[in-house]
Parts: C-alpha cells; structure tokens; sequence
C-alpha cells in the first residue's frame, strides 16, 4: 500500500525566504521516500535592515507579511499534512524580530520558530546526507547563509563537532565581518580537521548551488579549488550590472554571490580540501526530515 503526504518547510533567512513542499512516500517494509515537490523563494533581503540598522523596515515587514499569506494559500492548495517555519540569524538579531513574527501569526495564521544558531546546525544535519557521503571519509560541510554560516565536521557517517559563525553574505557585503571573526574560524576549522590527512568540503546554499548549476559538472561530481578560484576571479572581473547582464545571474545573487564565495574557498584552504561536493541540500530539506520523525516541533494548518 501506498501513501503519499506533504510536508512544508519556511525558512527565513537573511537573504531570501523560501517555501519548500516535499512528498514523503511510505511503502510498507521500504524507507520513506523524500522528494521535491515545489521550491518557491522570495528575495525579502531582511539582512540588510538588521545587519545595520538593527530592526526590520516597515517595507519589508509588510513585504513579509504579503509572503507568509501567499504561502499559507500555496500550502492549503497543496493540502500539507504539517509544517515548521524557521526564521534564523536576521530574525533572532532584529530589535522587532518578535512583534513581526507575531504580525505575520495574527495576518496570515503562520507559527513562526525563531531558531538560534546551533539548533539550525542540528536540523542541517539532520539532511538526507548519507545519500551524498562516502562513509570511509571525512567531510567538512558549510552551509552560507545571508546572516551565518554553519560548519560541521562528519566522520564515518556521524557528525564529529558543529558550530555557527556570524559571518555571511550580507554582512559581507555591508563590510560587518572583522578580522578576528575569521581567525576564530580558521582556527575552529584548523582544530576539527588537522586531525585528518585528507577532507573534502560540502556546500550547501542558493550560492554554491548556482555555481554547481553553471559548472555543468554531472550530479555527484565535486568541484575543484582551482575551478572555484578561477570562477571567483572570473566574477570579480565582472561588475555587478555585467554579472546580471552578461553572466545571467538575479540581481539579488549577483552581489552576494562573491563573498558567498569566499567563505567556500576558506573553508577549503584551512581545511586542506581540494574538492568540493554539492548535493543541493540545505536547512529546509532538514526541517522536512525533522518534522516527519518528530525530532522538532511542528504546526498544522
């Protein structure tokens, strides 16, 4: 007998806000399967009002509000069995962080979880990664949001150690990562994998996934430092208006896109990686995952 359920995953982050609707089918004596069904992302770059100004504008609390309506429509005309919204580094840090949460619950009837740091490492993890991963190696995944990136060391399978660093793509861009937010990360990097002789890095995010997408590598085929430093000098010899115009890249992910990059090819220095695998996975695939074995809490409509 077969049966087939939807779960929804929001993830607020400080770039985009995105609805993932995935289809989990039971088979009985199979493992559930977890597929895709619908992806839609909305580039609300909430980063931008709390990295400087510390609270979300009135234009973007309305722009999510107007979001969060629309995707409670989408999920009632997917009939979702349950759903997690997860709103991460941006909300936490936001002066107004809850009174929008709790705007977008009395408009749209959305529950909002404002997560911290180590809990979306947690839910992360919790991806489908053993499809991706050889088990005999090590890895060091790196998932680069607009507010935070979070790394975690996996060996044999099980996830070693895990940490999240305020240092993403927005605040990046608005120059708000000093010099000893890096050296703690190089040196958290340098501690977790000097232990290893040999680490390939994962890559999780809209950024590295673009970067796979245009590579034309085949799925399941990493790719190189030397192909990730050449594309990084090959974008920074664009100009943001050529890299939309020329290269073909949104406007919300031409900026961002370098120092997206950046932190990849860090994170592959320190730890001594040469490849880079990208198995197009991120927080929302993980929140899918934790909700369906009730490993986190979730919501009905």
């Amino acid at each position: 007998m077969l049966s087939i359920k939807k779960y929804a995953a929001i993830d607020i982050g400080s770039n985009a806000v995105r609805l993932l609707i995935s289809n989990v089918i039971e088979e009985k004596g199979k493992p559930p399967v977890f597929k895709k069904n619908s992806l839609v992302r909305v580039p609300i770059r909430l980063g931008a009002d709390v990295f400087v100004k510390g609270e979300i504008s009135k234009a973007n609390t309305q722009r999510m509000l107007d979001t969060m309506l629309a995707f409670n429509l989408l999920m009632k005309s997917h009939n979702i069995v349950k759903y997690k919204a997860c709103a991460t580094s941006a909300m936490r840090e936001s002066k107004n962080g809850r009174k929008v949460v709790n705007a977008i619950l009395e408009h749209s009837g959305l529950h909002i979880d404002i997560i911290d740091g180590e809990e979306e490492a947690a839910i992360i993890a919790a991806t489908d990664l053993n499809k991706f991963i050889d088990p005999n190696k090590v890895y060091l995944y790196v998932d680069v949001g607009g507010g935070s990136t979070e790394f975690s060391v996996i060996s044999n399978g099980r996830q070693i150690a895990s940490k999240s660093f305020k240092i993403g793509t927005v605040r990046l861009l608005n120059d708000m990562v000093k010099k000893d937010a890096w050296q703690e990360l190089e040196a958290w990097i340098n501690t977790h994998t000097k232990a290893y002789e040999k680490i390939s890095v994962i890559g999780s995010g809209g950024n590295i996934n673009k970067i796979f997408k245009i590579s034309g590598k085949p799925v399941g085929k990493p790719l190189t430092y030397f192909y990730l430093t050449t594309y990084y000098d090959t974008l920074q010899s664009f100009s943001y208006e050529e890299r939309i115009t020329e290269l073909g890249l949104n406007q919300d992910r031409a900026d961002v896109i370098i120092p997206a990059m950046r932190i990849y090819l860090f994170a592959m220095k320190w730890s001594k990686a040469k490849h880079i695998y990208v198995p197009k996975i991120g927080l929302a695939d993980g929140v899918i995952k934790s909700i369906y074995y009730n490993t986190v809490s979730s919501n009905t409509q």
